[in-house]
Parts: C-alpha cells; sequence; structure tokens
C-alpha cells in the first residue's frame, strides 16, 4: 500500500503537468497566434489597420516565433523553467492588453512579434518539461493532449471572438487577454521543478543523417509555406473576398479549429498504422487539393470541408514530421538534434511565407495566387518525399524500445 502511494502521486503530478502544458500551448499557440485570424476583418473595417498593415501584423507573429524557436533552449539553459514558462505565459496574455488601444503600427508589431516568441518558447520548452513526469507508456497520448490546445484555441477564438466583438474591439483584446491570464493561473502549480534544460551531452562523433531527413526539413518547410494562407487569411478571405460577413468567417474558424483537434490523434495512428512516411505522403496530397481549390472554387460546403481537413493537418503533421523524424534518425541523440532542426525549418517557412504573402496580398489583394502558391508548395514537398522515396535508402526501423 505504502508503493502505490507515491505512485499516485506521481501520476497526478504528471497529468497536471500536462494540463498546464495544454494551457501554455492553447495560450502561447491557441490564442496569442490563432486568436488574431479572426480578429482581421474588424480590424479593417473599424480602421484600425489597412488590408495589407493586418497581414503584416499577422506575419509579425510568425518571426517573432522563429526568433523564439531559435532562443527557447538557451534560454531555459538560463531560467529556471518553471519561472521561464510562467513568464512567456504572463507576457503573451499582455500582449493582448497591450493591443487593447487603436495606437501605432509600430506598437502592435513589436506585441505581435513579442507574443510570437512567446508561443514559441512554450511550444520548445512546455511539452519535453513535462513529458518525463508522465509514465512512459502514457507519454504518446500526454503529447496528444499537449498539442490539442492549438485546436482549442482556434476553436475557442471562432467562437468567442464574435461575441465579444459585439463589445468593441478593445473589449475583444481584453476579453481575450483575461482568458489567457485565467488559463496562466490555472496552469501556475503544475510546472515540474527544476533549474533549466538538461546540459547537453559530451561532444561525440555523431553518426551523418540519413539524406531523407535532410529532404525532411525541407518538406516540413514546405509545409509552412502551404499552411500560412489559412493561419492568416481564412477568415479575412471568407469574410471579405467572398462577401459572407465577418460571422460566417469565424464559423469556418470554428471548424478550422474542431479540425485541428483531431488531428494530432488521428495522425499519429494513421503513421502507427501504414508507416510514418506513406503518411505523410497522403497528408501532403490531400492538404495540396484542399488548399488549391480554394485558388479556383468557393462552394460553401467545399470551403468548409476543405476547413476542417486543412485544419486536422496543420497539427497534425506535427506528428507525422516527429514520427518521421524518428524513423530515419540513427540513435536518439539524432532524434532530437532531427526535431530541433525540424522546427526551425518549420519557423523559417511560415515566417518567411507570411511576410512574402503579405507583400503580394498588398499588391494585389486578391486571395488565389496565395492559396495557389500554398498549393505548389505542398505539391513540391510531395514531390520531394517521393523524389527521396525512390532513392533506394530504406527508413531505419525502429526496434521495439524505441518504439513504446
Amino acid at each position: 500500500m505504502s508503493e502505490s502511494q507515491p505512485a499516485r502521486r506521481v501520476s497526478h503530478a504528471g497529468w497536471h503537468a500536462t494540463a498546464s502544458a495544454l494551457c501554455a500551448i492553447l495560450v502561447g499557440i491557441g490564442l496569442a497566434r490563432f486568436a488574431y485570424t479572426p480578429l482581421i476583418p474588424a480590424l479593417v473595417e473599424a480602421g484600425w489597420f489597412t488590408p495589407a498593415q493586418a497581414a503584416y501584423l499577422g506575419a509579425a507573429n510568425l518571426a517573432g516565433y522563429l526568433a523564439g524557436a531559435l532562443a527557447g533552449r538557451a534560454l531555459a539553459a538560463r531560467i529556471p523553467i518553471p519561472i521561464l514558462l510562467r513568464g512567456m505565459m504572463l507576457f503573451a496574455a499582455a500582449s493582448f492588453f497591450a493591443c487593447a488601444a487603436p495606437l501605432a503600427f509600430s506598437w502592435f508589431i513589436v506585441w505581435r512579434f513579442g507574443s510570437g516568441l512567446a508561443g514559441a518558447v512554450l511550444m520548445v520548452i512546455a511539452p519535453p518539461a513535462v513529458l518525463p513526469c508522465v509514465p512512459a507508456q502514457r507519454r504518446g497520448f500526454a503529447a496528444g493532449v499537449i498539442f490539442t490546445g492549438v485546436g482549442l484555441g482556434i476553436a475557442a477564438s471562432g467562437t468567442l471572438v464574435p461575441l465579444l466583438l459585439q463589445g468593441g474591439l478593445p473589449q475583444t483584446w481584453i476579453g481575450l487577454g483575461t482568458l489567457s491570464l485565467l488559463l496562466t493561473l490555472a496552469a501556475w502549480s503544475g510546472w515540474p521543478r527544476g533549474d533549466g534544460m538538461p546540459a547537453p551531452a559530451p561532444a561525440r562523433p555523431a553518426p551523418a543523417p540519413d539524406p531523407k531527413l535532410r529532404a525532411l526539413y525541407l518538406e516540413y518547410a514546405l509545409d509552412a509555406v502551404g499552411s500560412v494562407p489559412h493561419m492568416v487569411f481564412l477568415v479575412d478571405f471568407i469574410a471579405r473576398g467572398l462577401g459572407w460577413g465577418v460571422a460566417v468567417g469565424a464559423w469556418h474558424w470554428v471548424l478550422f479549429g474542431l479540425g485541428a483537434l483531431a488531428g494530432p490523434m488521428l495522425a499519429g495512428m494513421l503513421g502507427d498504422r501504414i508507416g510514418f512516411g506513406p503518411a505523410l505522403r497522403l497528408a501532403f496530397a490531400i492538404k495540396a487539393l484542399c488548399v488549391g481549390w480554394l485558388a479556383i472554387a468557393a462552394d460553401p460546403v467545399m470551403v468548409g470541408v476543405t476547413s476542417v481537413i486543412v485544419g486536422a493537418f496543420l497539427p497534425g503533421n506535427v506528428a507525422l514530421i516527429l514520427g518521421r523524424v524518428r524513423e530515419l534518425a540513427r540513435g536518439e541523440p539524432q532524434a532530437q538534434s532531427g526535431w530541433t532542426l525540424a522546427t526551425l525549418a518549420y519557423a523559417a517557412g511560415q515566417a518567411a511565407a507570411a511576410y512574402a504573402f503579405s507583400f503580394i496580398f498588398a499588391h494585389t489583394g486578391g486571395y488565389a495566387l496565395l492559396f495557389g502558391i500554398a498549393a505548389a508548395a505542398l505539391a513540391a514537398a510531395l514531390a520531394i518525399d517521393l523524389v527521396v522515396a525512390r532513392a533506394g535508402i530504406g527508413p531505419r526501423r525502429l526496434g521495439a524500445d524505441q518504439t513504446r
């Protein structure tokens, strides 16, 4: 009996930490990034910003995400993890309050960039910080729970933003900040105690990476390019581009979020069943078709269907890429470094695409070209993976100890 009590305490602490990480992803990514998307048409209609400026503000968040992905582990090596995570969640919440008045465009750029940086640090640090607290046989499920924070944030913002907008834009920013602050307080006591990220292991000769692994980084960057139009422009495209209104655009954002809720679990199950390589190729193909559809047609049913499917693959492809990295990596150190490089490739791809698409949108005012370029990027990712898959180098099979 006495032995079971500590086990239960550890289990409780592990799931408390998992809930805190879920809140962190919900605040840092689900709200700090994705709640901005349904706000864009309202910001333009209220005269706070021009359409081009609103798009650049979305891009600033993604540029901040790249900076945070680069700086996250260095910060965690110097700042105790609970303090760092609490601080980043507080900063993300503060960014909403800071945007509650129509101040200078440069002021918004700073805070949107900062919220992206905070979100990246939370994404890079929170999951690996809490998963060791979870029993090994439950870590896969715990990771899926954590990343549902992305979908929860999208669905919540699509539901809450139209309601909050009835009181005005300042009240909407304040409402989102209050929700983020409450989630920060809910997560406050759940973080595992520690002084920082573990010190790097002593240097040792590293095996050369599989060529497929290096190609995967490029594929993931192209996947990021293919995701940006939905992440930044979807609601504005529906509300103003198609003329269906903010409420309809927000409803499609909820559909996008519902897809994102289911995506990680379904993608992981698909990868387990058919292998992560084939599953990833299937994901690229379906996603390219759905994104490309919006460049040529605007059928209401199909727009809704594509919102759900692309929403599912947004976080779902994270699970597939992670699984594919582990298939191709030669040893655990390379798997960890491979995931870091893949994350940086994605952050760089989405930041570059966000600014490029914002520039294109500012000079054309159209959406079809954006979705067309995104679909082409996804098709290119699929083509690269197919070519590399035929190179005759089979992926390293996971051992029984690594599949657990």
